[in-house]
């Protein structure tokens, strides 16, 4: 019986594995559920969104992404300047010692400027997107396009 009960799990661990196919690890680090919202037409530019849980007792920091889909792809965050949501750039961004670092709309996000390839920004496909980080080093995702926002819902966490 034993060895029956060992010979099921060997062989429903792929689909376990399957249902959490959108998360990611590097180091203690876990990247989970990356996605971006299709490209509309004539869209010079389109965001990416993950994310990231820090299971470790230090905090470790996101230097920078890259893609092939793009020319550049940035840190980006929207801040408020008086009465007035920006965007801007960020040089890098903190992940904290046991918790998690959102990107989403409205909040910390990955742009990508200088799109190459836009047939795969369509609803139902994947890019990879590279994250870089100082401590758990590189870890590729595959970023899935979805028609709507992504319906994860996860609260905006802010560190720098």
């Amino acid at each position: 019986m034993f060895k029956s009960s060992l010979l099921l799990a060997a062989l429903l661990l792929p689909v376990f594995s399957a249902a959490n196919a959108d998360d990611y690890t590097a180091g203690d680090l876990l990247v989970s559920d990356p996605w971006s919202q299709e490209l509309p037409p004539n869209a010079p530019t389109v965001a990416a969104y993950f994310v990231i849980h820090n299971q470790g007792e230090t905090a470790d920091r996101l230097l920078s992404v890259d893609t092939p889909v793009a020319e550049k792809a940035e840190l980006h965050e929207h801040v408020m300047h008086g009465d007035l949501m920006k965007m801007q750039q960020v040089p890098s961004v903190t992940v904290p010692a046991g918790g998690d670092l959102t990107f989403a709309p409205m909040a910390y996000h990955v742009m990508l400027l200088g799109l190459k390839d836009r047939t795969v920004l369509k609803d139902g496909q994947q890019f990879p997107l590279t994250l870089n980080f100082e401590k758990a080093g590189p870890v590729e995702v595959k970023v899935s396009i979805q028609k709507a926002p992504s319906m994860n819902t996860h609260e905006h966490q802010h560190a720098q």
